[in-house]
């Protein structure tokens, strides 16, 4: 037998050499979760929407989760935003196992291999909306996260800048939240003459 040919007895050996936290492996399990019939994938529970799969990650599993989607071919974060339910009464679609919280960050990727995309939903509590940043991962989140904090207030840990994005540095507030006051937008130029 030559170098280059495998047995099955070969391929069954490289098979145990995987670890069980294998990132490929859709049966991790996270004890978090208390619903134990869900599927789940990369450590998050997994739900499909318009033929895309949604994960459903914890914001203590996030970092994990989407470490584990790039390891397995996610090699492109399309997107990154965040969602304020705080006035949001109808059905979010969420699984059981996954309380709702007033905020929602939401990351998409894409396995350009594949075409497959993932799309990555986390809940985060109103009074701590605090998350892992991407970009270690990709770097390209770092205006992404940044734009999430500024509109939303959403911070990530160690992320390399997180300061303002599109207001002033001194804004005071985060514009889309929706609490947010609604009211006059101080023109800056207002005294100044139309007349030509």
């Amino acid at each position: 037998m030559s170098d280059d040919e495998q047995t099955p007895a070969d391929d069954e050996a490289a098979d145990d050499s995987i670890s069980d936290d294998s990132v490929s492996d859709d049966s991790i399990s996270d004890d978090s979760v208390s619903d134990d019939t869900a599927d789940r994938r990369y450590l998050a529970i997994v739900t499909e929407s318009f033929g895309d799969l949604v994960l459903h990650a914890t914001a203590d599993t996030y970092l994990d989760t989407m470490a584990a989607a790039k390891a397995d071919g996610f090699d492109q974060l399309i997107d990154l935003t965040a969602v304020d339910y705080l006035a949001y009464s109808a059905p979010r679609g969420l699984p059981d196992g996954i309380d709702a919280a007033r905020f929602e960050v939401v990351t998409h990727l894409i396995n350009h291999e594949t075409g497959e995309r993932l799309r990555v939903r986390v809940q985060l509590a109103t009074d701590e909306p605090v998350i892992a940043s991407l970009f270690d991962l990709w770097p390209g989140s770092e205006a992404l996260e940044r734009e999430a904090f500024d509109m939303f207030g959403i911070e990530f840990t160690d992320h390399p800048d997180m300061s303002r994005i599109l207001m002033p540095e001194d804004w005071v507030g985060h514009p889309l939240r929706k609490d947010y006051a609604v009211g006059a937008i101080p023109v800056q130029f207002k005294a100044a003459s139309n007349v030509r």
